[in-house]
Parts: structure tokens; sequence; C-alpha cells
């Protein structure tokens, strides 16, 4: 079942409660997210892999609101992070510092420091200097640093290029070609500052195809499998993310096909694996809501001009993403197609273009599914607009986890010179 339903009145709800009711009390736009779908999103995903021995990190990078983190540590989620601030979020939001993994390519000395004081689980390398820089900062605190190597086993995901992160042309991970990464992780188990952590890979986003994956996952086996026969501790192989989700018709990701492939690689070795699910937990669990300001028609084309923009959800534009955008109240027969569109002075400020739609008039509400991910986490203060807050859904009840933030308090954080 979807997370959010058409009620008996054919209006858009969520978890039983009306959409219009939720709009109303906590201003447009909106993001609204379903706690039982992330809930089960996440308990799925967990069941797949159960036949392995591994432990699941939700990715912080797709939604890092502290309620919808809260929710899945109560599930027994750990942690993907990217940066130092997230690590910060990720403890104030229960979970423990050993069941995080903090990944990216440039981490600095302050960052570093701060996960090793922390307690952090697992530190994904990526280049030579970094192993330096983690040694360094490990020597000069007087602890081991616990450090998987990321590798790039140089695989085409088949994704969009800006989340592609498998090949040899992207900045991610040491090349296994040439003995690169087996030769990084011997220095790694010889250095008295590092504990080696084991071996992780990540190649993309939004992955429908179940083949790229299986090519990393049984490269990264293969090099695993190779350092143990040469005598060295490998514990953990991190299979990253990735698994894409169904942006036309915001339907539950299915994570059997997933889980039987892993299953299949990995079910009769002794590795400990990672997994780090971000988009297909939340990303058909959340929703934009946002309100209809004009109707504008051009001379060969209707444009729904609303009140959200770039700034609130910017997939549209970065990556020509598409989300199917409905009226929350039952509505008469499509009319013809529109541009749906922001108030920001740029043509690339748009959520959706040439869309069969009904008549609408002013203060119509719109939801743009498919948001929960990498949606309110990008979103800005372009043009000094304050992005949309963020409300979770659970249990019957609307909890707001973070209030629209005012003009004002954003003029508050700067200063004027004296001239």
């Amino acid at each position: 079942m979807c997370a959010f339903n058409r009620l008996d009145n054919g209006e858009l709800g969520v978890d039983g409660l009306p959409l219009s009711q939720i709009a109303a009390a906590h201003d447009s736009p909106l993001y609204v997210y379903s706690g039982a779908g992330i809930r089960d999103a996440y308990r799925d995903f967990a069941a797949a892999v159960a036949p392995v021995n591994g432990k699941v990190h939700f990715a912080m990078k797709a939604n890092s609101a502290l309620g919808v983190l809260a929710l899945l540590a109560h599930e027994g989620a750990g942690a993907d992070i990217v940066s130092g601030g997230e690590l910060s979020r990720a403890l104030a939001a229960g979970i423990s510092a050993s069941d995080i993994v903090f990944s990216g390519v440039g981490k600095s000395k302050a960052e570093i420091e701060q996960a090793l004081a922390a307690g952090i689980g697992q530190i994904n390398a990526e280049s030579p200097a970094e192993v330096t820089a983690i040694s360094a900062v490990a020597a000069s605190m007087g602890v081991e640093a616990p450090v998987a190597l990321r590798v790039n086993v140089d695989v085409d995901a088949k994704t969009h290029a800006k989340i592609s992160t498998g090949q040899r042309d992207t900045k991610f991970g040491i090349s296994t070609d040439q003995n690169e990464a087996a030769d990084l992780y011997r220095v790694m188990t010889d250095d008295p500052h590092i504990t080696p952590a084991g071996l992780a890979v990540h190649i993309g986003s939004q992955l429908r195809d179940m083949a790229p994956f299986e090519t990393a996952y049984t490269a990264l086996l293969d090099l695993g499998t190779t350092l143990r026969a040469d005598g060295f501790d490998v514990p953990v192989l991190d299979l990253g993310g990735g698994v894409g989700v169904d942006y036309d018709h915001a339907s539950p990701t299915d994570f059997t096909a997933y889980g039987e492939l892993v299953t299949r690689i990995f079910n009769k070795t002794d590795f400990k694996l990672g997994f780090e699910p971000g988009r297909s937990i939340v990303a058909n669990n959340g929703i934009l809501l946002t309100k209809v300001i004009f109707i504008k028609d051009g001379d060969n084309k209707r444009f729904i001009i609303v009140d959200a923009a770039m700034n609130d959800l910017l997939r549209p534009t970065l990556y020509e993403a598409h989300h199917t955008i409905v009226p929350i109240m039952a509505t008469g027969q499509d009319i013809g197609l529109a541009d749906i569109v922001g108030p920001v002075c740029e043509t690339g400020d748009y959520f959706g273009r040439d869309r069969m739609m009904p008549e609408l008039t002013s203060d119509d509400v719109l939801a743009v599914l498919s948001a929960g991910a990498y949606g309110a986490v990008m979103a800005s203060a372009y043009n000094t607009r304050p992005p949309a807050g963020e409300v979770l859904v659970l249990d019957g009840k609307v909890h707001e986890l973070r209030a629209k933030r005012t003009v004002e308090s954003y003029l508050a954080e700067e200063s004027i010179p004296t001239f």
C-alpha cells in the first residue's frame, strides 16, 4: 500500500488524516512524511537482507530530519554520514557512534577528530592522502582509527550521470586495477594507528537493474577473499546503497530481488556486510505540499504557478527528475497540459512540464509525490525564500519536525559593516 492514499471522499490523505487539514495547520509549502511508510520500508529492507550477517546504516544524505532519524534508530538502524554536521545529527537522534559509517572523499581534519572522539564505528577512506590524514589524526589523539577502504570497481550503474559513482572517471574510491586498492589495504594494515575495518563499494543511486550490483559485489568479494588468503583481516564488506524507487507511481519499493542477489553472492561467506539504503526508505514516503498562486494561460501553454520553488525541491532542476504531481482534493477530468512552476525568476524553476492537469484555481493545494529523499535536505534560502517546513505523521498524529523559518531569522544571522 502506498503511504499516501485517497480517503473515502476522494481527498489525498496519510494515515487516515486529510492533507488539507495538515496544510491548513502548518502553512505551505510543507514536507509531509509518513512515519508508518518509513518504518515499513526499513523493515522490508531489513527482512530482505536478513539471511546474511549484516548491519543496515541509513544514508542520511537522503533525509536528515531528526524525527526521521530517531524513528529509524528505534527500528535498529545505524547511520551512513558524509559530514561532521551529519555526525552531530545522528548522535542527537540517538544513534550510537559505533553504528555510524563516515563516507565521503573530503573529510577535514576537524571532522576526523570529531569522528574519532565520538568513537565512530567505521571511516571509509577513498584515497592514499586520506588514509595518511586519518592516521596522523589518530596518532595525535592516541587512538586507532577503524578504517575501511572504499574501492572503485569501474562499474557503470546505468543511472543519471550526476549520481553515478562507480566508474574510474569519478572522484570516488581506489581503483582495483593494478593492485592499487590491495596495496593500500596492506599499507593500512601495517599502520599502528589504523585498524583495518574492511572494504566498501558504492556504485551510484537510483539503480533499478540488479546487474551492476552483481558485478560490483562480485568484484568486492573477490578482492576481500584475496586479501584474506594473503593473511589480512577483512572483517566487513560494505555494499553501500543505491536501490532505486518508482517515481512514476510512488509505490513502495520491493526489495525481494536485491535481497535474493545479496544472499546468493554472500550467504556462504563469513564476511559481515554493511548496507546503506537511503532513497529507497524515504523517497516515496514523503511529499511536498504546495499551494496554487496563479494560473497563467500563455500563447501555447498553461502555467500553474505555485508557492513552492526550486529552493524547496531542487531535484527537477538539478537532475531533470520526474515527480508525479496531483491535487490533494478530488477534481474533475484533466483539461490539458500544463507546466507546474515556482515563483523564482529562472526558467529552471519548475516541478513538472507538460503534465495533464485538471482545472485549478488559486489556493488549490497540490502534492508533489516521492519527495521524501533529497528534498528538504537540499533546500536553500535562495531569493531569501525560507524553505518548506517538515512534519511527520505517525500513529494518527502530526508531529512538527521543523517549522518553516522566518525571513527575520535569516536577517538576524547577518551584520552590516560600518561605512
